[in-house]
């Protein structure tokens, strides 16, 4: 049910500019994905893995808070459903971000917010 983490979010006060040191430091390029409110998404790809900067927003998701890990699914809607039956709580989602491409975000019994990636 769950494949390899694919994604690693941090929340940053400029993506844009926190990816771009990373891409530098990196040597790889940066992705940028700006929102139809101009909120500015911001990654690096290493190793297969995403490393995302998301706008830091003070009421869900703090600059500074932890990085949101993001499982690799089969399928975002049944896993989704499995983790709320085992004591998660909804924090944001399911939502799509590409084709093919749907992440959810969770909270686990602990407070620890995780997230699952997939179709």
């Amino acid at each position: 049910m769950f494949n390899a983490v694919r994604t690693v979010m941090t929340f940053a006060a400029d993506s844009e500019a926190s990816a771009r040191w990373w891409g530098e430091l990196l040597d790889v390029p940066v992705k940028l994905d700006v929102s139809d409110t101009g909120a500015v998404y911001a990654w690096v790809e290493i190793g297969g893995v995403e490393v995302g900067f998301h706008p830091a927003d003070d009421e869900r998701n703090p600059r500074g808070g932890s990085p949101v890990v993001y499982w690799g699914v089969d399928d975002v809607d049944r896993v989704r459903e499995r983790l709320l039956a085992a004591g998660c709580e909804h924090h944001r989602g399911p939502l799509t971000i590409g084709p093919g491409r749907r992440i959810a975000q969770l909270c686990d019994p602990f407070g620890t917010i995780v997230g699952i990636e997939g179709p």
